[in-house]
């Protein structure tokens, strides 16, 4: 697992082997609570973990 810091107004850019990019963006910060914003690609699809897992287990 690669962890990261960030600071809100900062970003990573994920690439796959296409060139596709994924860019996830800390919008705000607040106490233990960290708000993202998820710019992908429409063909990209983007869960929480609870709803995946969910999902996968049906």
């Amino acid at each position: 697992m690669l962890v990261l810091t960030r600071k809100k107004g900062e970003s990573i850019v994920i690439l796959d082997a296409k060139g596709d990019a994924i860019e996830i963006y800390v919008t705000k910060i607040d106490y233990d609570q960290v708000k993202i914003g998820i710019k992908a690609p429409m063909d990209f699809k983007v869960f929480r973990r609870e709803l995946y897992d969910e999902m996968a287990n049906q």
